[in-house]
């Protein structure tokens, strides 16, 4: 810990390394004193990082070198490159409390797209005389269920806004334990009959051994005809055969997929030309540099402090 509680030695790993170095600038208390800020792993001086504010891909490919390492503040709400290293001896803190705004218009932007069907509305139009005027299908969301797989901080900004559309909210958590704002809640066990009684099932479920393909072939035999997947949390938790055979043999209506196991997801790749599903190339609640620099700041203060950084990682949990 540095000796001296007005300024904090930093070194940025990050593909918007020079957005947060122009954010950290205008801190005066503490003063960040920037070493390096680069998005290239071989140019770190390991010998220098202590404290760090990174990028998790970037920062996993120097970590285990970086022997006087005593604090990463991740740049990302997912962890798993630096979770899968051997090097555990530090802190590493995460992301909380900024991605509620971007996901609430995500979630919500494809819940009414299916909904009030609006590709069909936009196909209607182009057809002849009179047929313009024969509308398509649709429902509302009022009386239709949500169920939230993951009902940690970024899943409470959606409650407020299901609850204005007059939505029942499940949730689904590693406890299954009652938590305000539920109608119900479901364990891991359970996970059939949350998917049965779901309309749309939104996926923010953390990357960890117990949750890779937890979206399995049984999950998805469980979901509605007319029920829709949205996945906003990891690649990982889709079984990625499961989910192409339910969809071409009807078992969900679609899935709109934000998160792969391979990024970029390749050209090749069949989600990319499946007719039931929307590819969102990683984007449903992107980090703000800004809401980021934030965040870094105020676990600076209580670092000189010496006092417990927020957000702090477990290792062992994966989360």
């Amino acid at each position: 810990m540095s000796e001296n509680t007005h300024s904090l030695d930093v070194v940025i790993l990050s593909k918007e390394h020079a957005a947060y170095k122009a954010a950290l600038e205008k801190y005066e208390q503490p003063a960040f004193n920037i070493i390096q800020a680069t998005d290239d792993p071989s140019a770190i001086d390991q010998k220098q990082v202590r404290v760090m504010l990174a990028d998790p891909g970037l920062a996993a490919d120097i970590v285990n070198d970086c022997d006087r390492l005593q604090w990463i503040q991740s740049g990302w709400a997912g962890n798993t490159p630096l979770l899968e290293q051997q090097k555990r001896n530090y802190v590493l803190t995460g992301v909380k409390d900024v991605f509620g705004r971007q996901m609430r218009e995500y979630v919500f932007a494809y819940l009414l797209y299916f909904s009030r069907n609006i590709h069909a509305f936009y196909e209607a139009q182009k057809n002849d005389g009179y047929n313009k005027w024969n509308k398509p299908d649709y429902q509302y969301l009022a009386g239709k269920t949500l169920g939230i797989c993951g009902a940690g901080s970024i899943a409470t900004s959606l409650l407020p806004v299901a609850n204005i559309f007059g939505m029942r909210v499940i949730g689904l958590s590693r406890s299954g334990a009652p938590k305000s704002g539920y109608d119900d809640m479901y364990a891991p066990s359970q996970k059939i009959a949350f998917a049965r009684n779901s309309d749309f099932i939104i996926n923010l479920l953390p990357d960890t051994p117990d949750t890779h393909n937890f979206f399995d072939a049984s999950l998805f035999s469980a979901m509605g005809k007319n029920s829709v997947l949205i996945n906003a949390g990891r690649g990982s938790a889709i079984d990625e055969q499961a989910l192409t055979e339910a969809l071409n043999h009807e078992h969900l209506r679609a899935a709109v997929l934000d998160v792969f196991r391979q990024e970029p997801l390749p050209d090749h790749h069949p989600f990319w030309h499946h007719e039931k599903i929307i590819v969102t190339q990683h984007t449903a609640a992107e980090s703000d540099p800004e809401d980021i620099a934030a965040l870094f700041h105020d676990n600076a203060q209580r670092f000189l402090n010496g006092e417990t950084l927020k957000y702090v990682f477990n290792f062992e949990k994966g989360y």
